[in-house]
């Protein structure tokens, strides 16, 4: 009970901290950053439940409305960085950003699904700033790695020598791009150029679908938030790919599958809150 309290008292406090961010420094930022990873490094894996902006689920629905973890949402994939089979018939899209301890957390879970289910699973990134101050950079960092084909060798690289570090600055970022074998002149392009607007863009996507904290996540377009344990992920996952084994066995193409029952057939936005 107590570890539920502290869990939800961590969260709420979590949000009201990312709506109050971009009036603050980065040496504030940082410091909140910091205070957070060390609760979250007493508790169990995934007991966060919200992420960095993430709010208690009464503080979030108060500030705008949530998508329905019931239906599916038509949530794109395409021109964003994935992990896994590209015709897996498990598409899970997650929004993030790395400044967010929740984000971190959920890795681990992110590693165990993969585990589990192999290529039946992709997971696709969206860039999703909460911290601007300090997350824009290296949002845009990986997003240059994207574009050299090497988004995950950047990815793991920023988690591990910018997020751990606090060392979320353009040169260490430069830094980071140099280990992990990237055309530095592409990159200081794309920085300057494609990564500012293709972050602003996907982020635009995913408010579109009522998404405001880190982490969220849309299985085949279900909508689940925050660093969840992996028995809230498998739970929809087995849901999902029930339904997906079936209806490949009656004919849809394994390749086509996100598109003819997610994109084609999903909301393609969230539902306007009903009047009061």
């Amino acid at each position: 009970m107590k570890k539920s309290l502290l869990s939800s008292a961590l969260v709420g406090a979590t949000f009201v901290f990312a709506l109050a961010g971009c009036q603050q420094d980065n040496k504030e930022v940082i410091k909140k950053l910091d205070e957070i990873s060390k609760k979250l490094d007493k508790m169990p894996a995934g007991g966060g439940a919200g992420g960095a902006g993430g709010a208690a689920p009464q503080a979030q629905r108060a500030q705008r409305p949530s998508a329905d973890p019931s239906k599916t949402y038509a949530v794109p994939a395409d021109d964003m960085p994935q992990v896994g089979n590209p015709d897996a018939l498990i598409t899970i899209i997650k929004a993030y950003e790395y400044a967010c301890p929740f984000c971190e957390k959920v890795r681990p879970t992110e590693d165990a699904i993969f585990k589990d289910y192999g290529d039946k699973v992709r997971i696709v990134y969206a860039p999703f700033v909460v911290h601007p101050q300090v997350a824009t950079i290296p949002q845009q960092a990986s997003c240059a790695g994207y574009k050299q084909g090497k988004f995950k060798q950047m990815s793991d690289l920023i988690w591990e020598k910018a997020f751990k570090t606090r060392q979320f600055d353009a040169a260490n970022l430069e830094a980071v791009a140099k280990e992990a074998g990237l055309d530095m002149g592409k990159y200081a392009a794309d920085m300057k150029g494609d990564c500012v607007s293709w972050v602003n863009q996907k982020q635009g996507v995913m408010q579109t679908f009522g998404v405001g904290a880190t982490p969220a996540f849309f299985i085949n377009g279900r909508f689940l938030s925050g660093a969840q344990p992996l028995p809230a992920f498998k739970t929809v996952i087995d849901e999902e790919l029930k339904k997906a084994e079936e209806r490949v066995a009656q004919g849809t193409p394994a390749n086509q599958y996100y598109k003819t029952w997610v994109i084609e057939k999903g909301l393609k936005k969230l539902d306007a809150p009903k009047p009061q």
